[in-house]
């Protein structure tokens, strides 16, 4: 089976977040980046899972500058055969979408996976759009995910239940929690990971279709009331005249 992972970078959860130049750039002085979670621990590892059962290839796929090297062997670490740079900033989900379907037709890939979404964004928009672009089937935010010959089976939660679903490959899979779990690189991993190929590729002539005006923090939290249990009337007249809920 010849799989490729979309994967990208983000900042580490304890990472001190500052916007520059007016709000306009995102201050990345002392930005510790990681493999963004949901495509590591999810849809790389579940990748592997499967290359270890059925055989075949592994390749991770990123949109990104020298910068996110780093990040990539971190990935190639934890097991990928093999991975591919797109030579470009990411700016935004279409042009990293469109840049990954570009490179992606004419591969062979039987199975495309990605996260659900990127822990700083949350936008959930590439998987769909490399489907659409690829015109293949897509299933979203899956939580298990199987394969047996050409027929690729997943289960992915519904209001009030779980939802059971085939395609036939090639497919693209987004990869949500209970897929696989978190696997830590070890020195046999991360040695190997020096002389992986790591391939850069130009980008296709593609422009992002959106641009980022402005950032702000979220507001402050604000102070709590607290009201005495016994106190009902209080506590209706609060959240009618001040939340104005009821």
């Amino acid at each position: 089976m010849n799989i490729l992972v979309c994967i990208s970078k983000a900042p580490d959860t304890t990472s001190k977040i500052a916007f520059t130049n007016g709000n306009t750039q995102f201050d990345e002085n002392g930005v510790q980046y990681i493999v963004n979670p949901y495509d590591e621990w999810y849809a790389l590892v579940r990748a592997l899972e499967l290359k270890e059962a059925q055989g075949g290839n592994v390749t991770i796929i990123t949109v990104g500058t020298a910068s996110d090297d780093a990040v990539i062997r971190k990935a190639l670490a934890i097991g990928a055969d093999d991975a591919i740079r797109i030579d470009a900033p990411a700016t935004d989900a279409y042009f990293v979408a469109m840049q990954i379907a570009e490179y992606a037709k004419g591969k062979g890939f039987d199975l495309i996976l990605t996260g659900k979404e990127t822990i700083d964004y949350n936008g959930s928009q590439v998987a769909g759009m490399i489907a659409e672009a690829l015109a293949l089937p897509y299933i979203s935010i899956a939580t298990k995910l199987d394969v047996a010959g050409s027929t690729i089976s997943c289960e992915r939660e519904i209001v009030g239940g779980m939802q059971e679903v085939e395609v036939q490959a090639p497919a693209v899979i987004s990869c949500a929690k209970g897929m696989a779990e978190q696997r830590i690189p070890n020195m046999r991993g991360i040695m190997a990971a020096r002389t992986k190929p790591l391939n850069v590729v130009a980008p296709a002539a593609l422009e992002a279709l959106t641009t980022f005006s402005t950032y702000s923090m979220p507001a402050a939290k604000s102070s709590v009331k607290l009201i005495d249990p016994n106190n009902l009337d209080e506590l209706v007249a609060l959240l009618h005249n001040e939340a104005k809920v009821i």
